[in-house]
């Protein structure tokens, strides 16, 4: 019995690369605005890149785990 190469399509929609961008984006100009000098400025970019992490800290810490 010969065995048929079998291509396996998969969709993905990019739902959480969207949100992620959004969130960058919206934490960036947070954190820009807040910041008092330039250095405190580049430091919120990179706050801004890794929101999540923070975001679900703090979700953690409220939920009392």
């Amino acid at each position: 019995m010969k065995r048929k190469n079998m291509k396996q399509n998969v969709c993905n929609t990019g739902c959480g690369g969207a949100f992620y961008g959004f969130g960058f984006i919206g934490a960036a100009i947070y954190y820009i605005s807040t910041a008092t000098g330039f250095w405190m400025g580049v430091l919120g970019v990179l706050k801004a890149i890794v929101w999540p992490a923070f975001l679900v800290y703090e979700l953690l810490k409220f939920l009392g785990m």
